[in-house]
């Protein structure tokens, strides 16, 4: 698979062998049953070859695949301490980060890039509201005065894309897909699933968040928990 800015090439198969696994199926059957009995849906994470978690309420969740156990018992502790969880990243092999209250961290094994500038926004009290990032290093972090990114062809993209459609609210990438969610429109780079640029565009809410692979599954939400997504 080739990354669409620095043309690294990954080999993810034999790496996702090794990952610890919660649940015993692939199948999205459980998420997608969940989804349906809460009627609402505010967040998902989702991979190609590994795990999916839903989210909703405060922390609700739901699982499929395979899910890192370190990640699942994180959950667990920030639900039994209280935390609002806001977003959850998970990659193909298994790196993570949960994103709490106004700008609280849980992760492994990040971009060192990434951590530097979490850390930064962290320290100074800056409310962040998505961060995204793929295996190939290359990563987005939104927050309420500045927007980061780890390439100048990434920074240069959102700037333009700010000056069309307003302010950006999230981003999500994959290993050779980014779409990018503003106030008033969105911007795709690679590959990414036609069907989710249409149901975007015609979405009969305010997108917010928006999650996808490269093989046509999608996620879409406002901030109200309404939804759209193929699974």
């Amino acid at each position: 698979m080739t990354n669409f800015f620095n043309k690294r090439t990954l080999i993810i198969a034999l790496l996702l062998c090794a990952l610890p696994t919660f649940g015993q199926t692939r199948n999205r059957d459980k998420i997608k049953k969940a989804i349906t009995e809460w009627g609402s849906c505010r967040n998902v994470a989702i991979t190609r070859f590994g795990g999916d978690i839903a989210l909703n309420y405060k922390n609700a969740c739901a699982f499929s695949g395979s899910v890192p156990q370190k990640l699942y018992d994180e959950l667990v502790k920030l639900n039994k301490d209280d935390e609002f969880i806001d977003d959850i990243v998970l990659t193909e092999q298994g790196r993570y980060l949960i994103l709490y209250g106004n700008n609280g961290f849980v992760w492994n094994d990040l971009p060192s890039g990434l951590e530097e500038k979490m850390r930064e926004y962290n320290n100074n009290k800056e409310v962040v509201l998505s961060v995204t990032f793929n295996d190939n290093d290359d990563w987005i972090i939104i927050g309420g005065e500045n927007i980061s990114a780890s390439s100048d062809k990434i920074t240069q993209m959102i700037r333009d894309g700010m000056e069309k459609h307003g302010g950006l609210w999230t981003a999500h990438l994959t290993d050779d897909g980014l779409a990018l969610v503003y106030e008033k429109g969105f911007q795709f780079l690679g590959n990414v699933p036609e069907i989710l640029k249409q149901r975007s565009k015609n979405a009969e809410f305010d997108v917010f968040k928006l999650k996808f692979t490269s093989d046509g599954s999608f996620f879409i939400s406002d901030k109200k928990g309404h939804f759209d997504y193929r699974m």
